[in-house]
Formats: structure tokens, sequence, C-alpha cells
């Protein structure tokens, strides 16, 4: 059924951290022949709950709002940021074999339809695309080597920190991705914003590949940011001072180089109890609280989710929680005890994570799965 302006606004919009600009998304769809989206991932070992399940909600909404959606291998990326060892082979194969079949399992997961999703490897688009290359030095001339250094952050590197001359080139292909691609819609975690902020600021200085209307007028591409889950460990500062705490909450996200912070979407029932039973979880702390981030972003994303507590009468009985606030106000007063709400979220995100077990378990692919977790523990 087709979707009303205000239904696909609010799809566009709905449980993002950013979006530059939220007034330009109207004037997008209605302005432009074709709303295109993108989202790319480095190619960097498994998959966890933060690329899998915030990521693919964020396409799901795309998607039923008519959005032509795409997600990019960033294969070129991952070689460049030295990821799997700097192995572009191996890069290549992880990204087609194990990446791909994930991110797909994962909409399934969710909701969304992966056959309304393009896939797109960087080494294919890359391939014989002179154009392409001409768009990345064009960002380059329009960029300081000032502002290419504090723009290393989007490949998880400080700014200032010492690198190799191939990782300066990161931030401008990053930036031609969009152009080349005619996005108009780009999308990320809020740990890319320098490279978007970028695109938007040079967008209409650019003469080979610019974005432009369904009139020929040049446009910025509009951005949305969705949330960053915390990891499950404890942050090295405790407690965490106020004016502290926005800046510890993004070195604190979710990591796969630190398995036990982060729920991997193949992680078989018993070892994501384990993971939570150990999480970092204060009682009553309600700010920053890596399971109670958990159950905002990811149970309660939906309005008509539910969390289903389960506990002894003498501690307080079952209660069933339809929204967010009132789970947060009993946890706050102590009605709610940490454990009680791990082994809960424990099973609500078994019970998320079960079509991509099942999808792995087609033979070839846990053959995959298995293959691919072996080389990527040997590098």
């Amino acid at each position: 059924m087709t979707k009303s302006l205000t239904e696909k606004f609010e799809l566009i919009t709905r449980n993002t951290e950013e979006i530059l600009l939220e007034e330009e998304v109207i004037p997008l769809i209605q302005n432009t022949d074709k709303v295109k989206h993108y989202i790319g991932f480095e190619i960097s070992g498994k998959i966890h709950l933060g690329t899998g399940i915030m990521c693919m909600s964020k396409v799901k909404d795309f998607i039923e709002a008519g959005v032509d959606c795409s997600i990019f291998l960033a294969d070129w990326h991952s070689w460049i940021n030295d990821k799997l060892g700097g192995d572009r082979e191996l890069i290549k194969k992880v990204a087609v074999e194990y990446f791909k079949e994930g991110l797909k399992a994962s909409l399934k997961a969710v909701g969304g339809d992966p056959e309304k999703v393009k896939f797109v490897l960087g080494s294919e688009l890359y391939h014989n695309a002179d154009e392409y290359w001409a768009t990345v030095i064009e960002i380059s001339k329009n960029l300081s080597l000032k502002r290419v250094m504090r723009a290393i952050t989007i490949m998880g590197r400080k700014e200032g920190e010492s690198v190799d001359f191939a990782k300066l080139i990161y931030p401008p292909m990053q930036v031609a991705d969009i152009f080349y691609q005619g996005i108009n819609l780009a999308h990320a975690g809020l740990d890319q914003r320098k490279a978007h902020v970028i695109a938007r600021e040079i967008g209409d200085k650019l003469k080979i590949k610019p974005l432009l209307d369904k009139n020929g007028n040049p446009i910025k591409p509009v951005v949305i940011h969705h949330h960053l889950l915390l990891g499950l460990q404890k942050p090295p500062i405790w407690p965490i001072p106020d004016e502290d705490l926005q800046s510890l909450w993004a070195s604190m996200k979710m990591s796969k180089s630190i398995p036990n912070s982060a729920i991997f979407i193949t992680d078989e029932p018993e070892l994501i109890k384990e993971k939570l039973n150990k999480a970092f979880c204060p009682e009553r702390e309600i700010y920053y609280n890596p399971i109670l981030d958990w159950t905002k972003n990811i149970i309660f994303r939906e309005k008509n989710s539910i969390l289903e507590i389960k506990r002894p009468q003498k501690y307080g009985g079952d209660k069933i929680y339809e929204n967010y606030l009132d789970l947060a106000n009993d946890f706050e007063q102590g009605k709610l005890h940490p454990l009680d709400l791990k082994k809960a979220v424990a099973e609500k995100i078994i019970e998320i994570l079960k079509p991509v077990r099942e999808h792995f378990q087609n033979s070839k692919l846990r053959e995959m799965q298995e293959k691919m977790e072996e080389l990527i523990i040997t590098r």
C-alpha cells in the first residue's frame, strides 16, 4: 500500500539520533525522482547487534517508506584500515560469503525484506571507474590536510594519531561513495558524522558528480544517524562525571574487538545469557546502563513491543512492561532488580535473533560461517 508523505516522513525520521537536516526530508521526497539510500560497513569480523539489529531496523524503516536502499560492503576501506590483517582477498571473501548473508538474515529478523536491498561491493563499484576516482580527487581538492586528519575518527582512529598515508585517502573515498552512487540519503551511526558533514559542505562545489533534484538543481545529501549501542563492559571511570558522559559514551560503544562487550548475531542462547548475566548494570542507574540502553533501542523501538519479567512472587511476581518509560521508572525506584532485567532482556534478544540462527542452519551457510570465524580469529 502506498504511504502518504506524512507516513514516509515518520518512517524515515523515527528512532534516530540526529538528522541533517530534518526540514530537508520532505523536500527530498517531493523533489527527487527517487530517494536513494546507502549505509556502508567495514568488513572487520563478526556482526554484532549494533550492526545487525540497530542498523537493519532503520533500513527496514526506509524500505517501508519506499526508499531505494543499498548496503555498501566496503572492502577497500577495510583494507586501508588494516582490518582482518589487511588481507585484501580475505576481506573480499568475508564480505560476500559472511557479511552479506549476516546482514540479510538480520534484516529478516527485524521484519524487513532482504530482496528489497541492493548489496554493493566496493571492488566492483571501483573497477574501471575513472569517474569515481576523479570524484575522489575533486573532493580532495576541496579539503585541507588538517580537515582530513580531523576526519580519521570515522575509521575508529584518534584525532592526531600518526597514520600511514593510505588512511588519509579513506575520508575522501567515503564521501565519493555518496556522490558517485547518486546517494541523497546517507545513513550510518553517529561515529560517521565527520564524513557526512564534509559531503554536505562541499557537495555544491562538485562539478563531476553533483547531487541534483528532478529539476536539475544541486542538493545536499540528507543524513540520518542512528543510535550507537553501548557495550556491556563497565566504563573505565565510575561513576561518570556529568561533563564526561557524552564523550565516554561514544568510546564505549559495542565493539567486535571486545567480544564480551557484544552480542553477535549468531551467538547461541546460552552464550547470550552468560554475557548478559555478566554485563554492567548498576542498580537504579538509568543514565549510563547498557542493559537499559538495549532495552530502549532494541526491544522498545516498535510501539507494540513488550518485555516480560519473570520472578518469584516474593520479589514482586511476574510483570509485563509495554513501554520503556514505565520500565525505566521502576528500575530507578528499585522496583526492578538488575538480575531480573538482565534475564528478561537475554530472553528477548534470543527471540529476536532466532531467524538469524535459523538462516545459518543451512549446511552450506553453517560451514561458511565456521570457516569465516576461524579465518577471523587467526587474523
